[in-house]
């Protein structure tokens, strides 16, 4: 079975002249496929015959291509539209459950990274309901097909298949049943393949990393990310800024990286509840037909945004963060 696998292969980049038993529509008719599998014997020691079979048996999802395409008619940008999907009594409630039912593990996250349990409570909100919609799309089907369908980010997909694969030989996993989201995002914090070798950790001392299952080794995962993206604890996230008079678009255009002086945005007419001698960035959440709401952006802004890099995202984290943090406060 596994030579009639590889000679299919072969046969495609025109390197044996045999007949080869391929199914249509799979993989094993793309010659990158062949240069994958063979990279990945010479560099990490898989079987190419083995990883040439798992390809062979897995088609292609138009599903997972519509997914990550951008629409061909986009709407257009608006916080207005984006932050009631997240900022809403399930997420916010929930939460508050969360923290209750996890509080122990959330607060040795908090002292071993530095990351407040609020932040931590939102992004798992955000990202999967506490756990709930963990997705269901098999993730080396989802990243085969974005690694060899996708020509926009092939690169970054094909290395996420490489540290999905990794991850599932250093975890004795089947690669062939992990499940995920569209984009092969793994697990309760939904962690990339590649985040998830560099960044998780063992949470709750079995030994090993289970994103999927264990809630505390998602806790302390997503802690140890922010941590090591930079997370400054005790520092604040963002405050809102009051803009006066004509504002220069280029201030906007410098990015969600803190890069501006507040006292010299306070001489242009942008100021907040900020030490003058803050570097911050100038964050637009823009809206039609509606004045644009604008605030001043710490580093621990940009730390959030390595986790989705969208100022919304993060805005929408740490707004759910304080009313989580204020509802729990009441109870």
């Amino acid at each position: 079975m596994k030579k009639n696998i590889l000679a299919s292969l072969l046969f495609a980049v025109g390197i044996n002249p045999l007949q080869a038993n391929t199914l249509p529509g799979n993989f094993s008719s793309n010659p990158a496929v062949l240069g994958f599998a063979r990279d990945l014997e010479q560099r990490h020691g898989f079987s190419a015959n083995s990883l040439l079979e798992q390809f062979a048996s897995t088609r292609p999802n138009t599903k997972v291509l519509q997914l990550i395409k951008p629409p061909a008619s986009p709407l257009q940008r608006s916080w207005e539209r984006y932050r009631p999907r997240f900022l809403n009594n399930t997420r916010i409630d929930g939460g508050v459950r969360f923290w209750q039912e996890n509080r122990v593990a959330l607060a040795r996250a908090r002292a071993l990274y530095g990351v407040p349990e609020e932040v931590i409570v939102a992004i798992i909100g955000i990202e999967t309901v506490y756990g709930r919609n963990t997705g269901g799309f098999g993730v080396f089907e989802a990243l085969a097909t974005l690694a060899f369908n996708y020509p926009r980010r092939a690169d970054f997909f094909r290395e996420e298949l490489e540290q999905f694969l990794l991850l599932s030989r250093e975890n004795n996993l089947n690669p062939m049943m992990v499940k995920g989201s569209f984009a092969g995002a793994i697990g309760i914090p939904q962690f990339m393949p590649g985040s998830q070798r560099r960044y998780a950790v063992d949470f709750d001392g079995d030994q090993r990393v289970d994103l999927s299952t264990s809630i505390d080794d998602a806790i302390g995962s997503v802690g140890r990310f922010l941590e090591q993206h930079g997370w400054q604890p005790g520092q604040p996230v963002a405050v809102p800024a009051h803009v006066s008079g004509q504002l220069d678009n280029t201030l906007i255009e410098a990015g969600i990286r803190p890069s501006l002086n507040a006292a010299s945005l306070a001489e242009r007419g942008i100021t907040g509840a900020v030490d003058t001698a803050a570097t911050v960035a100038l964050i637009d959440l823009v809206s039609p037909n509606r004045a644009t709401e604008y605030w001043l952006g710490f580093e621990n802004f940009y730390v959030i945004t390595r986790y989705n890099r969208s100022s919304f995202y993060a805005m929408s984290v740490y707004q759910l963060a304080e009313e989580i943090r204020k509802r729990s406060e009441q109870n």
